[in-house]
């Protein structure tokens, strides 16, 4: 095993050498005694850490996604940050990690004329990108780049809209997620793939694509095993949407988070194959650990409660894996998002379904004794009216909040169900074939009716983070641990730790003083992740979208993980949209360890991308032993 030397400045190092010399000490061995010989150095394992902001590098772009995924070359010391409202990669010298310096941008329009990037990884000093075409439906690119002097090496052609790229831990080869996002219109939509590049000799890499047709024939069986597999006129493989990617410790395997599918892809490297689609499952809000803030207008008091009859959907964007007992685990930040495509276009609200596909409605317009007629023109999509006039709500599930047959009362309440955002798609009773169940007003059985009875209703994400073995079985799932922690008296916001996080509890990351405003959709909305390990343990570093900020965790024990710290910047939380000047780093999307072995300062960092704020914060970890 290999073994990387910290920078002298580190703590509690023992070396292999020492522990010998000592133990022949202790035996008497004198000075005759052979020397023993040098051995590695063990990084002592820490009891816990705190999070200290040491430095940042502010883009002075606010709401425009100027900061985003972040990626280290240990030996140029550079910062490679995504700056979406550049389309290109914002280059920081990290020599001084309390004051990172802007000294040049990766532009890749020399390399795809309009284009755009979305996602950067580093390897040895070799810098991958991937590259967006102008028209997100056509295919893509990666290109390499040399991070020492920023010099292109090499570029390939891979599949449409490009969304996340990583290398393989020995360095031969890349990965590249092609999510193959639809049109906005969903006139076109490309199939989702993986691409494979063989990166050894990055002058000349080779592309091979993993992709999803072979699962073509199997919509229905993925549909019944709980993929969600939805978009209009779609074949499976055009609508499974690769995300992130997390790969095996020997590069053997990698897994693909499918955002929108509530599933993950697995991938064998060597052969290029996707050889499973795992479903998920979906997270009971109903049961006692799994409770949810389910309103933004409920008198803004924080209501964690259960809520039976409605369902999670884990939908995780990031994802990262870790060894433990030679088995590998994936953890997932369970962001949710829905398919919203056409959304601004009137067309598509007036009742022209080939304009769009938005799956996205409030619960008390979907179940409405009167039916949905009333929202024709306004948020009601036509693809759900085409299919009946209304739904409502099964009373054997939902009479804890007042519904009877054909009418759910008082579950439609604002300060009850009636503001949570579900999804339409799923949850309404159908009969083997999948089609929809009809019910008369009266809320009886009818062929002739026109109602859908909804025995269930899905919400968007997991509000968690999770940890899954590799055949995606739930293996711990945060439950109701975040929401909590984040309305209880042990959590302060603020670089002081002064401020109350009840206080805001649930604001959205580009607001001023609106607690509770996201509890009707994802709640703190975990997206960015990272893992790092210390000694000999794990630790995971989830960043919080919408209330920002970010958790850590000790992940060593999957099946217990434990909370360590929790430390949110953001210092103004009134005005309204917040100050860039005083307001802190607001919407952590990508974060990336450091350990200390590669660190600058020689301890172990984590970098952040805000892409609210526009700013990458650099926090330092303070260990305690």
């Amino acid at each position: 095993m290999r073994f990387q030397r910290p920078a002298p400045s580190s703590p509690r190092l023992l070396t292999v050498s020492l522990l010998m010399g000592a133990v022949l000490a202790a035996c008497g061995g004198g000075s005759d005694a052979p020397a023993p010989a040098p051995g590695p150095v063990v990084e002592a394992t820490p009891a816990g850490l705190t999070l200290e902001k040491i430095g940042g590098y502010s883009s002075g772009q606010f709401g425009v996604s100027a900061a985003e995924i972040p990626a280290f070359d240990a030996a140029s010391r550079r910062l490679f940050v995504v700056n979406a409202q550049l389309g290109a990669v914002d280059v920081l010298d990290l020599s001084d990690p309390t004051n990172p310096v802007k000294i040049a941008v990766l532009d890749a329009t020399a390399v795809l004329a309009g284009a755009e990037i979305n996602s950067v990884a580093v390897h040895d000093g070799i810098v991958a990108v991937a590259i967006q075409a102008p028209v997100k439906t056509d295919n893509g690119r990666m290109a390499l780049y040399r991070a020492s002097d920023l010099g292109l090496i090499s570029s390939v052609t891979v599949g449409a809209l490009p969304d996340m790229v990583t290398f393989t831990p020995d360095g031969n080869t890349v990965l590249v997620a092609n999510e193959g996002e639809p049109s906005d219109d969903y006139q076109t939509d490309p199939e989702g793939s993986i691409s494979v590049i063989d990166v050894s000799t990055p002058a000349t890499p080779v592309v091979r694509t993993a992709g999803f047709t072979a699962f073509n024939a199997q919509a229905a069986a993925l549909r019944a095993a709980g993929v969600r597999i939805y978009g209009p006129n779609a074949t499976v493989a055009q609508d499974l949407e690769p995300e992130y990617i997390a790969v095996s410790a020997d590069g053997s395997t990698a897994w693909v988070t499918l955002q929108e599918n509530n599933a993950l892809a697995r991938l064998n490297i060597a052969t290029a194959t996707v050889t499973d689609v795992l479903p998920l499952g979906f997270k009971d809000h109903g049961v006692a650990g799994n409770e949810i803030d389910a309103s933004d207008t409920d008198g803004s008091t924080i209501n964690i409660r259960t809520w039976p009859g409605v369902r999670g959907m884990y939908l995780p964007d990031s994802m990262a894996s870790y060894t433990v007992g030679g088995q590998t685990y994936l953890v997932t930040a369970n962001e949710g998002d829905a398919r919203a495509w056409g959304e601004d276009n009137a067309d598509y609200w007036n009742g022209d379904a080939s304009k769009g596909f938005v799956e996205e409605f409030r619960v008390k317009h979907l179940v409405n004794r009167n039916g949905w007629a009333g929202r024709a023109g306004d948020d009601l999509p036509p693809q759900l009216n085409a299919l009946a006039a209304g739904g409502l709500l099964n009373p054997a599930t939902f009479g804890y909040c007042g519904a009877i047959d054909g009418d759910p009362l008082g579950c439609r309440a604002d300060a009850a169900l009636g503001r949570l955002n579900i999804s339409w798609t799923m949850g309404y009773r159908m009969d083997a074939m999948g089609a929809p169940v009809m019910f008369n007003a009266a809320g009886v059985q009818d062929p002739a009716g026109n109602r859908l009875m909804y025995d269930q209703l899905y919400s968007y994400g997991g509000r968690s983070f999770s940890i899954w073995n590799a055949n995606g079985g739930l293996v711990w799932d945060s439950g109701a641990e975040i929401e909590k922690f984040l309305a209880s008296a042990d959590c302060m916001l603020g670089q002081g730790r002064n401020i109350p996080c009840a206080t805001y509890f649930n604001s959205g990351h580009d607001e001023g003083n609106a607690m509770d405003s996201r509890s009707d959709a994802k709640g703190p909305e975990p997206e960015g992740l990272a893992l790092g390990k210390i000694g000999n343990k794990t630790f995971a570093f989830i960043g919080l979208e919408r209330m920002g900020g970010v958790l850590v965790y000790d992940i060593t024990n999957p099946a217990a993980p434990t909370r360590v710290d929790y430390l949110n910047t953001r210092d103004e939380w009134v005005t309204d949209p917040p100050s860039l000047a005083t307001a802190g780093d607001l919407g952590p999307e990508g974060l990336a360890f450091i350990p200390a072995a590669r660190s600058p300062n020689g301890k172990p960092l984590l970098v952040v991308g805000n892409e609210v704020s526009g700013t990458t914060a650099v926090l330092q970890l303070n260990l305690t032993y």
